[in-house]
This record gives structure tokens, sequence and C-alpha cells, in this order.
């Protein structure tokens, strides 16, 4: 028989279980755990809602300064990091994941802001990356990228300069996100320089592990990691080619040699086939077989320069730049829709939730389309501020969205969160 103590602490937990909502999903790095924007199957959000009446509104957090790096979503709490050009720093931002409400922010580093960027990027454009109880955050700074690993609680474990990063031809800042495999944490630094390629840090000690030497050239694509024809790759585009590595030690398993020089968007995946699009010099979208067979199977001239593909089974999506929507079949590259969605502007990445693809636009509009290669099918179009740079994330059936009202010096940032309220 149990003592009217442990029977009064067994009714309070059950009265906080019953309380509190079950936080079963998370969204750890660039594109989520799976690296493909997929929210997980049980995810259910809202196709409609209005920013200025409040309708399927949770939350609405100012975020101080500016940046375009996606939120990502842990047990401890959401995690985004943003930059202050006035102040000269660059920081992680901790919000508390039910109310949205700040609840620290980390300052790491401070004078050090690139001299030029392009007026489209930010001073904090890579997402964090968590390892399951650690961040990694990068940033370009002090001419060089640096990683950052700290914990939830915002101690500082380790702080490296990765490499030198200074362009000379083109000054556009950078937009990698780092990655985290096993004890490996990946980041990109790829520029017209000497230190131009990407490297794996031990995530217990900030120690380089390997370094792949890359073109000298600027490209801004996170690779990403995915299993394509049975075999574990780490993908990337860009520099010309469409390559593959061993994740775990570098070692290239395949190249083929197209794309064009500078790629924003990551890799995706489906089947035995890899896809990617960019825009400069040329602009095009590729697909190349993924068995290491170094062969292109498709191409087309449709540029999606900032955002990345999104993939379901058989079937890519993709938003160009000038607003138009396509689905095409991935097995040979066959159109199967294009519709014109708006009038160009677009930086964030689609994302899959459900059956629905959710598009956000620079101009602050979040289109949603039904995810059917066989026809175009349009569900809603909803303003959400005026400027919209990251891509959205869906988790525990609550959309966030970073989002920029007003223009200018008067431009604030907000993280949203749209979906069922806080009990």
């Amino acid at each position: 028989m149990y003592a009217p103590s442990r029977l009064l602490a067994c009714g309070c937990f059950l009265w906080l279980a019953m309380a509190l909502p079950l936080l079963a999903d998370t969204w750890p790095s660039w594109r989520g755990g799976e690296g493909n924007n997929h929210a997980a199957e049980n995810t259910d959000v809202p196709i409609r809602w209005n920013l200025d009446s409040g309708e399927s509104i949770a939350w609405k957090t100012p975020i101080p300064g500016r940046g375009h790096s996606t939120p990502i979503i842990v047990d401890e709490g959401i995690f985004l990091t943003t930059a202050d050009a006035k102040s000269k720093t660059q920081s992680l931002i901790k919000l508390d994941r039910q109310s949205g409400r700040v609840v620290d922010q980390w300052v790491l580093h401070r004078n050090t802001l690139p001299a030029q960027i392009h007026n489209n990027n930010s001073y904090a454009s890579p997402t964090p990356a968590f390892d399951g109880e650690d961040l990694f955050v990068s940033f370009h700074t002090d001419d060089a990228i640096w990683l950052t690993k700290i914990t939830t609680t915002g101690r500082v474990i380790w702080q490296k300069k990765v490499a030198d990063f200074k362009p000379v031809r083109f000054q556009f800042g950078y937009g990698a996100s780092p990655l985290v495999d096993d004890d490996l944490v990946i980041v990109a630094a790829e520029y017209d320089g000497p230190d131009s390629g990407l490297y794996a840090l031990d995530t217990r000690t900030g120690k380089r592990v390997w370094k792949i030497d890359r073109p000298s050239n600027l490209n801004f694509a996170t690779p990403i990691i995915g299993t394509v024809a049975g075999q574990r790759q780490l993908l990337i585009g860009g520099a010309g080619m469409f390559t593959s590595y061993d994740p775990t030690s570098g070692r290239l398993l395949w190249s083929v040699d197209t794309t064009t020089e500078a790629v924003c968007g990551t890799v995706v995946w489906d089947g035995r086939r890899v896809m990617i699009s960019g825009g400069n010099p040329a602009s095009g979208t590729w697909c190349v077989a993924g068995d290491g067979s170094k062969t292109e199977l498709w191409s087309n001239r449709v540029k999606c320069y900032e955002q990345s593909l999104l993939t379901i089974p058989n079937y890519v999506f993709a938003v160009a730049d000038n607003g138009v929507a396509y689905c095409w079949r991935t097995v040979d590259g066959k159109e199967m829709w294009k519709q014109r969605l708006f009038g160009g502007g677009i930086s964030a990445s689609p994302m899959l939730v459900g059956n629905h693809i959710y598009i956000a636009t620079e101009d602050g509009d979040v289109f949603v389309i039904a995810a059917s290669p066989d026809r175009f099918q349009p569900l809603a179009e909803i303003k959400t501020g005026d400027s919209i740079f990251a891509t959205p994330v869906a988790v525990d059936d609550r959309l966030y969205l970073r989002t920029g009202i007003g223009h200018g010096e008067n431009r604030q940032e907000y993280l949203v969160a749209i979906g069922r309220m806080s009990p």
C-alpha cells in the first residue's frame, strides 16, 4: 500500500504530466536531424494564421540584432545566433521552448566583424548544431571562421579558429553551417585563398582530425551527410563539381565535373540520386548518380541560388529565384508541373510538414502548397512580417519563423511560434 506522501507525489507528477505538453521532437541542426528539411511524421501545424490578430500565434518574441540562421530546437530550449552591427557583437541566444521568453544571450565575439558582406547576407547566417549534449556555433569573424563549443547553459568549453577566411574577389561574407557526425564537427571554409577546404574537428577537444583541400574558389554551400546508394556520404556541390567524401576520414568517394562555381544550397538526395541548384556564374539544377558511377543524369537551367531543393520519394521540388515553383521526376528530370508563386526574392529553403510544403519569401510571404507531383495545388498565402531570410522549422505541432517587421534601421526581427498555445 502507498504511503500518503507517495500518493501525493504521484498525484503531483500526474498533474504535471497532464499540464505540460510532451516535447518529443527536436531540430538539432541545419535541415533537421535527418538533413532533409522534413518535419517529423507526426507534426501537424496550421496552414493559416494571422500575425496581426494573433490567430494561431503561440508567441512572438523580439530578437536583438539581425541574423539569417535557422533556430535549432532541443530539450533544453531554442537556440539561434544573432549579430549587432552597432555594438559589433556576434551572439548565441537561448529562448524558452514553451513561452518563447529570451532566457539568455551570450556574446561570443566582439569588435571583429567582417569589414564587408553582401547586402542580403548577415553577420550571423550559420545555424548552430547540437550533438546531444552541447552546441557548436560558427561565425565569420576576425578574418577567419571560428567555432565555439558551448553548453546549453552558456559555458564555453572551447573556441577554435578553424581556418583563415579572407575572400579577395567577392567579399560577400559566409553562410555554411557546422555539421556534427558522431565525434566530429565538420565545417566548410571555401574561398579564394590557400586555406580553402572542409575541416573536421574533434568534438571533445576541438583539434583538427582531417582537412579536405578544396579549390581556391568562393563557395557558400553547407555540406550534408546522407545515405545514398547504400553508403553514408558527405556531399557538397560547387566549385564546378558535385563531390562525395567519406565523412569519417575525409577520403574522396567520387566527383563529377558539373554544377557551377558558387553554390549556396545544400545537396538533397532520393534513393540513388543526388541533386543541387546554383547560380554563379552559370545557372542550373543538376542531378548525378550517387553510386560512384560519376554520371550526370540530368540538368536544367532553373536557378535556385540561396535556397535548397526539397525531395520526396521519386520527386524533387524547387522554388526558383524568379518565384516559380517546380516539381521534377528525379529519375529523368521530367517536369511534372511549374507555377509562378510570387515576383521573386527568396533566401529561405522550402520545408516539408506532412503532405504540405512551406515556402517563405524575402517579402515576408509564406506560401503553403501540397507536396503532390500530380498537379500544383495551392493551399494558403499568409503575410508574416516584411522579410524572411531564415528557413522555417516545424517541431511539436509548431511552425517557427524568424521574420522581420519594418525596413532599414527600423527593422525588428522576431521569432514567431505558430501553432497550439502553451497550457
